[in-house]
């Protein structure tokens, strides 16, 4: 299954890198949410990208969204990569990669986790997907894009 824009979002509940577990369905009716799957914790790509989220964050925001990352990497890592980079957002670890599954977030090249940003409205419907291994800062402009377009609407 690929989730595509006019799709409800599937929902999940997976480990946040602060002990709790975070569920799709809580932000429902109060925020949009802003989901970014990347491949591993503190290597150069993801730290790029997951830097330019924290650098928009206070935009994101503003637009009444949540960022939210996800791996398959452990709470520990992730505990250690958001302290490391300063990383204001909760990062949630997809053990066995099931809801990277779930949403089509698959493999780039057949051999590393894909990179791809899902922007979920407050009705939890897929406003748009941005599926791109290496246009990291493309993930945060694209997704401030569609976020702006909905303040507009």
């Amino acid at each position: 299954m690929s989730v595509k824009v006019g799709d409800t979002a599937p929902d999940f509940s997976l480990p946040a890198q602060n002990g709790s577990t975070v569920s799709l369905q809580d932000f429902r009716g109060k925020k949009s949410v802003v989901l970014y799957f990347y491949p591993k914790d503190d290597t150069p790509g993801c730290t790029a990208e997951s830097c330019a989220f924290r650098d928009q964050y206070e935009v994101f925001k503003s637009a009444g969204a949540e960022v939210i990352g996800v791996s398959g990497d452990s709470t520990e890592s992730h505990q250690r990569f958001a302290a490391k980079y300063n990383l204001p957002f909760t990062l949630l670890t997809d053990k066995g990669d099931q809801v990277r599954k779930l949403y089509g977030a698959t493999a780039a090249f057949g051999l590393f986790p894909g990179r791809v940003t899902y922007v979920i409205d407050q009705q939890g419907v897929v406003q748009y997907v941005f599926d791109s291994m290496f246009n990291f800062k493309g993930h945060v402009e694209e997704a401030l894009k569609t976020l702006q377009q909905f303040a507009v609407k």
